[in-house]
């Protein structure tokens, strides 16, 4: 067992290379939604074909983390982290080699697979390097890793874009992948649980199926509507899949997901955590890129510069969060967070309808602010629940629930932008008689599409009678609402937080094994 006040130097190495690794997942996610734009320049594509170039990383990631988890404590901690750090370097090379948008997006998706292996294996061995308060600052440092990725990324992925194309933000991916593999795996110790059952098949391919068919049918929303056929059938089949995946778990001796966890409040709010900064943060990720390069015509340097407000308070704040759990308990820390970050949205949605970018830079800092609170905490929270050797279970289910309902919420929010600038669209361009003659309904629905994924050319090209300022009016004034109702979410998301984590002390029932990590227990 290492020292918690002394860490070797080969224990250092690899809080090294975990957190090295862990930079290039946001990165990739980050980098993804920024150059959106420049592969539709380039292979075009539909809206909804160039939505997967984020869904489907974010998709596969969060479907196979737990199963990741499980794999991690069966086979080897260093085994799983290692092979998905490499997988994910060799996806990255062959997506800059890619000549087609389907290519890209089926390539995303196994990379997720790759990323869920390097994240729960890493940070599951992170769990067995390190102990009591060392640990709590091997979770925090890793957590501000993901900070760097999420900072840096937009601006580094612009000036790579806006010199060297498109491609090169994937060789980027691939050589900090390497660098990372090299930097301090082979110090890496291997462990594993003895008592692993191996993966839950049943319980991995209906909760995979579940997801999938859930996006699906977000995604297909916006073309299709939700009383659609094809929309009710997928939601019908997610549903299904749901109550199988239950059932399977219910029934299996050593279950991927043990549901008996959620008879704990203080679970419970750990969870919530990372579904209210999906709302209040990641969605931001991708949204304002979009908003930025698609409507307002920046260029991608200038977009990635723009995007640093957001992000750059995710290098500081989330190691200020570890460090005020000396004075304040860790359930008031992310639920001021929340609600600093909500009180951004409400700022950022009426900066929007100025049309005025520089306007929105201020909220923009202060939503990173709120969301680095619970940032900082929620990884530490996410181990302290369980007992220390089921540490990649644990890891896999905190991190599901953070990249299965980062992607969720990217959909959910991908589909409502959507509706509301088709209604915007409706109302403006087909009141009149002319109007009604010269653009059909499927022209507006997919130029409410186009418009939503911040393709304001083609959309313009859809609606020729639409200005280029008229529909950028439309697209802040449809932005506007939406701020509103992830402000709303987000306060909620607080409240929950607040209860579910109150008090200073652990349930009787709580099940944190003795001598494991309680400085993070608000």
């Amino acid at each position: 067992m290492k020292s918690s006040t002394t860490p070797s130097t080969g224990s250092l190495r690899v809080l090294f290379t975990v957190c090295l690794a862990a930079v290039i997942l946001p990165l990739n996610f980050v980098s993804g939604a920024v150059a959106t734009p420049a592969i539709a320049r380039e292979l075009g594509g539909s809206a909804q074909a160039l939505s997967w170039i984020t869904n489907s990383f974010m998709l596969t990631f969060g479907c196979f983390l737990m199963a990741a988890g499980a794999l991690a404590d069966e086979l080897g901690r260093k085994k799983v982290f290692v092979s998905g750090v490499s997988l994910f370097a060799l996806l990255s090379l062959l997506q800059a080699f890619s000549s087609s948008l389907l290519w890209i997006d089926l390539l995303r998706a196994a990379q997720g697979i790759a990323a869920a292996g390097a994240l729960a294996g890493g940070a599951a061995a992170l769990a067995q390097e390190f102990d009591g308060a060392a640990r709590t600052r091997a979770f925090s440092l890793m957590g501000s890793s993901f900070g760097i990725g999420l900072a840096f990324g937009p601006f580094l992925a612009g000036v790579l874009i806006a010199h060297f194309g498109w491609r090169s933000v994937f060789f980027s991916a691939t050589v900090i992948a390497a660098l990372a593999l090299v930097s301090g795996a082979s110090k890496m110790r291997e462990t594993r649980n003895p008592q692993a059952a191996g993966i839950d098949w049943p319980g991995t391919v209906s909760f995979t199926a579940m997801l999938a068919l859930l996006t699906w049918a977000l995604m297909e929303i916006p073309q299709a509507g939700l009383n659609s056929t094809p929309v009710l059938l997928l939601l019908a089949g997610a549903a299904l899949l749901l109550a199988i995946f239950v059932t399977a778990e219910l029934r299996v001796k050593k279950p991927m997901l043990d549901l008996s966890l959620f008879r704990y409040i203080r679970f419970i709010g750990v969870q919530a955590l990372p579904l209210a900064t999906g709302f209040c943060f990641v969605v931001l990720l991708v949204i304002l890129p979009m908003l930025f390069i698609g409507v307002e015509n920046l260029s991608e340097e200038r977009a990635g510069l723009m995007m640093m407000a957001l992000s750059v308070p995710m290098l500081v704040v989330p190691l200020l969060a570890a460090w005020l759990t000396r004075w304040v308990s860790a359930g008031v820390l992310c639920t001021s967070g929340l609600v600093i970050a909500a009180a951004g949205l409400g700022w950022l949605s009426q900066a929007v309808l100025t049309q005025n970018v520089t306007d929105m830079i201020a909220p923009m800092v202060v939503i990173g602010i709120g969301t680095g609170l619970p940032w900082g905490l929620m990884d530490g929270l996410s181990v302290s629940v369980v007992p220390k050797e089921r540490a990649g279970m644990a890891t896999g289910i905190f991190s599901t629930t953070r990249v299965a309902g980062e992607g969720i919420s990217l959909a959910i929010v991908g589909a409502i932008l959507s509706a509301l600038t088709h209604s915007a669209l409706t109302a403006n361009f087909t009141g009149s008689a002319i109007g009604a003659q010269a653009i059909s309904l499927p022209a507006i629905t997919q130029a409410a599409q186009r418009l939503a994924t911040g393709n304001l050319a083609v959309a313009q090209q859809l609606i020729p009678q639409a200005s280029t300022a008229q529909l950028q009016q439309i697209y802040a004034a449809s932005l506007h609402p939406l701020l509103l109702c992830l402000m709303a979410i987000t306060l909620f998301s607080a409240l929950v937080v607040l209860l579910a984590l109150r008090g200073n002390h652990q349930d009787e029932t709580d099940p944190v094994p003795a001598g494991s990590q309680k400085d993070l227990s608000p």
